[in-house]
């Protein structure tokens, strides 16, 4: 029976709205192509009548091999449409974890992106058996290997009616996608998000960002990352135009955020990092037009901060992780803070700030017994999250998520300091705390000394354990392109002044960073390395 006051709150409501209200606006820009928000809708229609015309079956599973482009963000509404839920791939991922991951999931259609084409094959392999393949052949796509499935993604749309009479789910409990995290030692976990959480997310980003209607946001973050930390259904709820992205390289973000006057992208620091060094490189002016970055994964370093202003770009630093769909805590920035200094203001926007507009309750707390520390900017507790943005909970795993949810609160496993005007300040996470005479150490607090350097793009420090002085700091370093004749001494001697003895680096690593397909750096690899030396 309908209800006049309750419905079920879900994301898919976004593009039926937009549709309706702002059909002829642009919805997506994809190189050449252009699509409205009345087209865009009836693709959606299509894919999702088709989906169901194909087997799939409510509750069932649908996987995607995709980069940013416009058949992904279909899929983030057409396969919920169809009942079912979205597993979108890592397209960095090997064939044998895509093959885990699909057997895991039931996964009963693949999406594909041909230039994916030879690691789905190996993965397909290695499947008893596979799902039914649907190839996407995108022409702005690099060179892939052969069509894999029999039918190819326009021939799947033909399939479907462009009416198709879809319902919200009976449940707004019921789950909308599943993401795998990267498993540095084992098989990945999978993460179940809700509707609901999907949907208030969604809004979240609106009351945290201050997105105004009609958006122009580039994807420079991968879609199959958090789903797009939600983005996919923030931008259509707001009429906005969603502008694709198949690879992140810094002159193709530089010159799509001039053409399209881009007003709104989410990245990591390393991203900021090839920004700067090629506006630099080529005397890229400001920016005409105001742009706001969130930037997840670390704090941004005063130097970045400095280069990213004087481009025109605005930094919002944002917290998060897979359990909470994206960002939970935001640094909001007071007015007052403008007036200070930059490495001031860099120390406050390094801050990972205050819980999310829609998540209830965010806590630096005892690890055990879950008693909140006090507000001091000095002692280290375990932060603590709850609310209705948080996962479902862990795929085939009620033990895991018993556990991840003991106490009425979501543990995260990242350490920090809570400051008296109650802003968290990330240290570490549990795993990555250097013991340093006896006393917990961050390596985060080396690190933002370290990208003081004016010759260090970025930096990432590990224990490595020394026989006498137990675990000491380590730094990798990588420096920018136009450093020379820096080298350990140096960096070391940099470092005194601004920390204490034990917390300077003992050894200097120069080199790149390993880093996931998002940006965040490989820790366990360079701590495995560190401990080789």
């Amino acid at each position: 029976m309908e209800h006049a006051n309750y419905g079920a709150l879900s994301p898919l409501t976004f593009i039926e709205r937009t549709a309706a209200v702002f059909p002829e606006r642009t919805a997506v820009i994809h190189g050449e192509l252009r699509r409205s928000w009345e087209q865009t809708y009836v693709r959606v229609r299509r894919l999702a009548s088709a989906l169901r015309g194909r087997g799939v079956e409510p509750g069932g599973t649908v996987a995607v091999m995709l980069a940013n482009t416009p058949e992904m963000l279909e899929a983030h509404f057409a396969v919920p449409m169809a009942g079912a839920v979205l597993n979108a791939l890592n397209v960095h991922q090997e064939a044998r974890t895509i093959a885990f991951i699909l057997q895991d999931c039931g996964a009963r259609v693949l999406l594909t992106d041909t230039e994916f084409a030879k690691t789905i094959e190996k993965a397909l392999a290695l499947l008893p058996s596979p799902p039914l393949v649907i190839d996407v052949d995108d022409p702005q796509g690099g060179v892939g290997g052969a069509c894999l499935g029999r039918l190819d993604y326009e021939a799947l749309l033909a399939e479907g009616d462009p009416k198709f009479v879809w319902e919200p789910p009976p449940d707004e409990w019921e789950a909308i996608a599943l993401n795998y995290t990267p498993g540095t030692t084992g098989n990945p976990n999978g993460i179940v998000y809700h509707h609901r959480a999907a949907y208030l997310n969604s809004v979240s980003h609106v009351l945290a960002w201050g997105v105004a209607q009609h958006p122009i946001y580039l994807w420079t973050l991968p879609m199959f990352d958090s789903n797009g930390w939600c983005f996919p259904w923030t931008i259509t709820a707001m009429a906005g135009v969603h502008v694709c992205l198949r690879e992140v390289r810094a002159e193709a973000v530089l010159e799509a955020i001039r053409r399209q006057r881009v007003s709104h992208l989410c990245t990591a620091p390393a991203v900021l990092n090839a920004l700067l060094a090629v506006s630099v490189e080529r005397k890229f002016g400001k920016f005409d037009h105001p742009v706001k970055v969130m930037l997840g994964e670390a704090a941004p370093s005063a130097a970045v901060i400095e280069g990213i202003e004087a481009l025109g770009m605005e930094i919002t630093h944002v917290y998060g992780l897979v359990e909470a769909g994206g960002p939970a805590a935001v640094c909001a920035w007071q007015p007052e803070w403008n007036t200070k200094p930059l490495e001031e203001r860099a120390r406050i926007k390094a801050r990972q700030g205050v819980r999310y507009p829609m998540l209830d309750g965010l806590m630096v707390a005892d690890s055990d017994t879950l008693v909140p520390v006090p507000k001091d900017g000095r002692t280290i507790g375990e932060i603590f999250i709850r609310g209705n943005t948080i996962m479902k909970g862990y795929f085939k795993s009620a033990q895991a998520t018993e556990e991840a949810f003991d106490g009425g609160w979501f543990h995260t496993g990242d350490l920090a300091i809570w400051h008296s005007d109650g802003y968290v300040e990330v240290k570490d996470r549990s795993k990555d705390i250097i013991t340093l005479d006896d006393e917990p150490s961050s390596s985060l607090e080396i690190e933002s000394v370290l990208c003081r350097h004016p010759a260090i793009m970025e930096a990432a420090v590990v224990a490595r354990m020394d026989e006498q002085l137990g675990e000491t700091p380590c730094a990798f370093v990588m420096l920018k392109p136009d450093a020379a004749n820096v080298g350990a001494a140096e960096i070391i001697e940099f470092c005194r002044p601004h920390m204490a003895p034990s917390m300077v680096p003992k050894m200097v690593v120069f080199g790149e960073l390993p880093k996931t397909s998002t940006g965040k750096v490989q820790k366990f690899k360079l701590r495995a390395y560190a401990w080789r030396l």
